[in-house]
């Protein structure tokens, strides 16, 4: 059976724990159960920083899902993130090297539902299956990015979305020229 790629959305908090952990496993909330259950040794994750609209890591799922409440993760809503899977790192950037969501998800087949400017509509819930060349895209940059290539990297400093549509379309056009 060939691989899945998943998307997992994490809080900046959950993240940074999943970093202290070394990302060997990953949370996810009751609502997935379904979901959470497909995942096997073998499939792929990437994750998502919300807020931060980036990305900062890449795993590989290790073993299936367990049930658990032992508290871990930071408390979201009512949910204590109790269907976990072991994973590996694979690729895991440092801050200042997580892709910016804002000049890559344009490229995802994924956001092609949403209209350009609202784009990270995509990217809520905490778990999503994406196509291997949204996955294989991400995680190429996030190589880049290992390697010092840094056209997408994200700022130190928060980026909000400019609500002109001149200005989206200029960031975006940009976003085009650093890629060609």
């Amino acid at each position: 059976m060939a691989k899945s790629f998943w998307l997992v959305i994490k809080s900046p908090d959950n993240f940074q724990i999943a970093r202290e952990r070394n990302f060997d496993m990953v949370g996810l909330v009751a609502q997935h159960r379904r979901k959470v259950q497909r995942m096997t040794p073998g499939d792929r994750v990437l994750l998502y920083i919300s807020q931060e609209r980036c990305f900062g890591a890449t795993a590989t799922v290790t073993s299936p899902m367990v049930e658990d409440h032992a508290p871990i993760w930071k408390t979201e809503g009512s949910s204590d993130f109790p269907y976990r899977i072991g994973t590996k790192p694979d690729i895991v950037l440092n801050r200042s090297q997580y892709i910016d969501a804002y000049q890559i998800a344009s490229r995802m087949d994924f956001t092609r539902r949403w209209t350009p400017e609202l784009w990270y509509l995509a990217f809520q819930g905490s778990l999503h299956l994406i196509s291997k060349f949204d996955f294989t895209m991400v995680e190429e940059e996030m190589r880049k990015q290992k390697r010092g290539k840094r056209p997408h990297a994200k700022s130190a400093q928060p980026r909000h979305p400019s609500r002109c549509k001149l200005d989206q379309m200029a960031e975006e056009d940009q976003g085009r020229l650093v890629h060609h």
